[in-house]
């Protein structure tokens, strides 16, 4: 894959990986140290009561939504990947082996039935659909080795030769990359900008 030492002054960076790999904890992180807006892609996506939104709903929220110069963006939707990946300079993949996709899955999903967290458009996550054939667990189990094939195969195309990629393993490498990451002068504790 290919690797960039120093990130490009006007970053437009996608997050990708399996559900639950921390696109969106670290897509967070990299908005908040580069200063740039974070966009969801499933907070477009989703509709009240678990309703995707229309093909061409997703894709207008997603045009309008990076049309700045700036951002991060995660998730993996192959609806809006030519709108993505075309803009994006950077494209991080979180290929972290199966145990640890299934480890994260259950913490978070645990967390947020427990707390009734809200995630987009008043949805929450429900344990009896998170176990049944509908749900994240059994598509994790039964896409994981088809989507991690299918992702180099992706990077080869010509049309992504532009993208700067970081692929990390483990958890631990995505951390360490991320703490190489300054955050802007304005920002950093003790610095002053000029007025």
């Amino acid at each position: 894959m290919r690797e960039l030492r120093a990130l490009p002054e006007s970053p437009r960076i996608v997050v990708i990986g399996m559900s639950a790999s921390g696109k969106t904890t670290l897509a967070q992180a990299l908005s908040e140290r580069l200063g740039v807006p974070h966009v969801e892609l499933d907070a477009l996506h989703w509709e009240p009561n678990w309703t995707s939104a229309t093909p061409e709903r997703f894709r207008q929220r997603v045009a309008e939504a990076l049309a700045g110069d700036t951002w991060v963006v995660d998730g993996n939707y192959s609806a809006v990947r030519d709108l993505v990946w075309d803009r994006a300079n950077v494209l991080v993949w979180l290929d972290y082996p199966l145990p640890v996709i299934l480890y994260r899955l259950v913490k978070r999903t645990v967390r947020r039935v427990g707390t009734r967290e809200e995630l987009w458009n008043g949805n929450r996550e429900d344990l009896k659909l998170h176990l049944s054939r509908d749900g994240l667990l059994y598509w994790v189990l039964t896409t994981y080795r088809r989507k991690r094939a299918q992702t180099p195969m992706l990077l080869q195309k010509p049309e992504y030769a532009h993208l700067s990629v970081y692929r990390f393993r483990f958890p631990k490498d995505a951390q360490r990359w991320l703490s190489c990451i300054p955050f802007p002068v304005a920002d950093r504790p003790g610095k002053r900008v000029a007025p």
